[in-house]
């Protein structure tokens, strides 16, 4: 017989499904003094793994490049009933070069935007 974990937990189709439509994550992160940094972000999966941009001069930048463990939680629902979620757990890669960052910077903006043409290239 399942447990209550079992019955609830999403399959891996669900699971790329739900990371498709929800639009904010929160990544936690590890301050130099041990202590939780949580912020929300905007993501996109590229090949199967969770991509996001930020300044490489963020807090959870830094504390990255210190200890790359990172804590990611995707979730909604208003009514307890409705709450569900994924949790994912690893270590971040930080990519500083150009073509990714530029990769990754479309891909966002393709999500959360729109198709990027010469106009909103232009910031017109």
């Amino acid at each position: 017989m399942a447990g209550q974990r079992e019955r609830i937990r999403m399959t891996d189709v669900e699971v790329a499904k739900f990371l498709a439509t929800e639009r904010t994550l929160q990544v936690a992160s590890i301050g130099a003094d041990g202590t939780p940094h949580l912020v929300p972000m905007w993501f996109t999966v590229i090949d199967g793994r969770i991509a996001m941009w930020t300044y490489g001069t963020s807090q959870k930048a830094a504390n990255l490049r210190r200890d790359p463990r990172v804590v990611c939680l995707v979730e909604a629902g208003e009514a307890y009933g409705e709450l569900r979620g994924v949790t994912i757990t690893g270590e971040a890669e930080i990519h500083d070069d150009y073509d990714t960052v530029f990769s990754v910077g479309a891909q966002l903006y393709g999500r959360y935007q729109g198709d990027m043409t010469h106009a909103s290239r232009a910031g017109i």
